[in-house]
């Protein structure tokens, strides 16, 4: 797996934290939930306002719940599906134009389970540039996805997978390279 403990990021459940992630439901309630959807410079704009750093023209559609925004990076024309869960205790990167379809659970919190009471641990995730992550699929934590790599449809992402790869499956395995192709302009 690709978590270790030299990359653990406890997560804060400071009283701040909590305040702010009640504001963070609130305004997500009324200002982020009930837009249409072609609203994603609003959307974008809102959270913004709750610290997540997002590149130009991204694509935010309105089910997608983000735990803490101020815990989200996104490249330019990045994109989140309708519904995904982006549970992010921990930093959550996509690069540029990286397509998050629909139903994607991006989740970097999973607890010790070799400890009395479970403790809550949470580890980054990485998405490279240019990725594509299909439906239905989950993205475990501390996971790097490389640069161009598509996740196939519900497919269940637990380890590292590397740049320009078609990878499926539970566990999700790269099955052939990504060979782009490039039409003639004629």
């Amino acid at each position: 797996m690709s978590i270790n403990s030299n990359t653990l990021i406890g997560p804060s459940f400071t009283l701040k934290n909590r305040l702010l992630r009640l504001l963070w439901s609130f305004i997500a309630c009324i200002f982020f939930k009930t837009t249409p959807r072609p609203f994603h410079a609003w959307r974008a704009f809102i959270l913004r306002c709750f610290r997540a750093q997002l590149g130009q023209g991204c694509h935010i559609y309105p089910s997608v719940r983000i735990w803490a925004p101020w815990n989200l990076k996104m490249g330019d024309q990045s994109c989140l599906g309708d519904d995904c869960r982006v549970y992010n205790q921990a930093l959550i990167t996509l690069g540029h134009q990286t397509i998050i379809s629909q139903n994607v659970h991006l989740c970097t919190g999973t607890h010790a389970y070799d400890t009395p009471g479970f403790p809550l641990k949470a580890y980054p995730i990485t998405i490279g540039s240019h990725a594509w992550i299909a439906a239905d699929s989950f993205v475990g934590p501390g996971v790097t996805i490389g640069e161009s790599c598509i996740i196939g449809a519900r497919s269940v992402v637990i380890k590292d997978l590397p740049a320009q790869f078609l990878c499926v499956g539970h566990p999700c395995l790269p099955k052939k390279p990504r060979i782009l192709s490039h039409a003639n302009s004629h």
